[in-house]
């Protein structure tokens, strides 16, 4: 049986792929023209809020539009990653990323979205050190003696998290996998709420990403321990590191920002210049600086490299963990 296709029909088609190339292109000349929200999946005060309002910020000025923090908390970071996911895909609805985003792929057993293929990666911003700290009554003053005070109270000391499924969670449930030590999970809504029973002495450790806690160790309301990447932080000098006393140690926090699926490479790449240009600033340098942090940029796909490679780790610690969640 011969098919036969109009010319008319072609001119159609032809004219409908034209059409939908250039609604992206057009959309990234203007774009932006109005807000866009930026959704942070935890409540004010944390890391991930500090460097949305800090990038946030630049980008607004840059861009002569609004990025709108939204805080969205809930679910180990899931509720703001779902929110994005089901945004229209037109650059007007972004995601902080952060390591829960990574981790809770493998932690959470039934999700209604699949973050490496619902997320499209824009930029990098940066890498921080999670900070292993105590409240100022906690006896221990180093990491080996907080192992040694751990076991000798097991069960009695209480670890606390951002929420199921952060860095911050699965940096303490891998360093009682590897120590032996016996602690209770205290999960709170964010590191903000987390850092307020910390003070009170509610809670008694704390894996934090440092942005989020540097200042209440520089105020002696909590004291570090250690830090957990390889190397030791500028930003804490004379803190060691994990490693040092457990040898294998080690966990770092990344972040960055996320769009729909489908949203036109035209924005993402207005986007990902605005972030680049942004952490070329000598002034933003400087103030990631004294957060702990390290700029990372880049390009769309070197996000997407760190995001798939990070799943990758991540996935590898829940299962050393045993850590779950329903």
């Amino acid at each position: 049986m011969t098919s036969r296709v109009s010319f008319a029909g072609l001119l159609v088609v032809g004219l409908t792929g034209l059409t939908l190339a250039g609604i992206g292109e057009a959309a990234a000349v203007d774009y932006p023209t109005r807000p866009v929200r930026w959704i942070v999946g935890y409540p004010p005060g944390g890391t991930t809020d500090i460097l949305a309002r800090l990038i946030g910020q630049y980008l607004s000025d840059k861009l002569g539009q609004q990025f709108v923090v939204e805080n969205k908390p809930g679910a180990g970071n899931n509720i703001g990653t779902e929110a994005v996911v089901h945004a229209p895909p037109d650059g007007y609805t972004v995601l902080l990323v952060n390591p829960a985003n990574g981790i809770n792929t493998s932690l959470y057993k039934k999700l209604p979205f699949n973050f490496p293929r619902d997320i499209a990666p824009v930029g990098g911003i940066a890498r921080v050190p999670n900070v292993m700290e105590v409240n100022p009554n906690v006896p221990a003053k180093t990491v080996a003696e907080f192992i040694a005070y751990a076991k000798a109270n097991p069960g009695k000391v209480n670890m606390a998290s951002s929420g199921n499924g952060t860095s911050v969670h699965l940096s303490g449930e891998l360093f009682m996998a590897m120590t032996g030590v016996k602690m209770t999970h205290v999960p709170y809504r964010g590191a903000a709420p987390a850092l307020t029973d910390m003070i009170a002495g509610q809670v008694h450790v704390l894996f934090d990403n440092l942005p989020s806690s540097i200042e209440h160790i520089k105020g002696g309301t909590l004291r570090a321990l250690a830090v957990t990447t390889e190397a030791r932080s500028d930003a804490l000098p004379g803190i060691p590191t994990v490693a040092e006393t457990v040898p294998g140690y080690e966990a770092s926090a990344w972040f960055g920002m996320g769009a729909p699926k489908d949203t036109p490479p035209e924005i993402i790449a207005v986007l990902n210049k605005a972030i680049n240009e942004a952490l070329a600033d000598p002034t933003m340098q400087a103030r990631l600086a004294d957060l702990g942090g390290a700029p990372m940029g880049g390009t769309p796909a070197d996000f997407g490299k760190v995001m798939a490679d990070e799943v990758a780790k991540w996935k590898k610690v829940v299962e050393f963990s045993g850590a779950t969640v329903e």
